[in-house]
């Protein structure tokens, strides 16, 4: 069979294959449904569980009055003088509570970066952070330390619950769509874990009830 006529058979299976499809073999696998069964806890306590295994810190507040206490003692254990917030929103809900500890007005000087977040989820321990909000694409991953502020009502199971919400909330997807598991690690040297190469070396969370 020469060059040509191979050729040829072969467009003429793709035109057949365009114009006749072939049915689904395992039709199951292709349903709406995630693969995952839910959680039977609550979905704060699966989260909480899932980030720290992955060297997060997690913080539960009652309220913003409680947030900016434990806030607080953070900083001041830590020693931090630098900290940087570029969204107007959580500024001003924490200066509502007494508090004005954002000192630094360089993300390339600060000692860590305070964010929001486009939701959680619980299964993965994984927190959503998109292009759309206001830290933009790179406040959770410049600043040496991350801390993210996060409410109850963000909490997702899944990973697909995740993207169903983004797309609801913008219409469509935005350009980028981070899922941060944990602190940035790598285990490409020598096979041995590094964390902090390619982002923060440390990750916590303050999570709000707002039930």
């Amino acid at each position: 069979m020469n060059v040509s006529s191979a050729k040829e058979n072969i467009l003429k299976k793709i035109r057949k294959a365009l114009i006749e499809s072939t049915p689904i073999p395992f039709p199951q696998s292709e349903g709406s449904h995630s693969v995952f069964q839910p959680s039977t806890q609550d979905l704060g306590v699966e989260f909480a569980e899932q980030f720290t295994k992955l060297q997060g810190k997690f913080v539960f507040c009652a309220d913003h009055n409680e947030l900016v206490v434990q806030l607080q003692t953070l900083i001041a254990s830590q020693g931090w003088k630098k900290l940087y917030c570029r969204e107007e929103k959580i500024r001003e809900v924490l200066k509502a509570h007494a508090f004005d500890g954002f000192s630094s007005s360089d993300l390339g000087d600060c000692e860590a970066a305070v964010t929001g977040c486009d939701g959680l989820v619980a299964r993965t321990g994984s927190i959503i952070l998109t292009s759309a909000s206001h830290s933009g694409r790179t406040t959770s991953v410049y600043a040496p330390v991350h801390i993210c502020i996060a409410y109850s009502d963000q909490l997702l199971y899944d990973v697909r619950d995740g993207l169903v919400a983004l797309k609801e909330r913008y219409q469509q997807l935005p350009s980028l769509m981070t899922f941060a598991t944990g602190p940035s690690r790598t285990a490409d040297i020598e096979k041995t874990l590094v964390v902090g190469v390619h982002g923060p070396k440390q990750v916590y969370l303050f999570l709000v009830d707002r039930s």
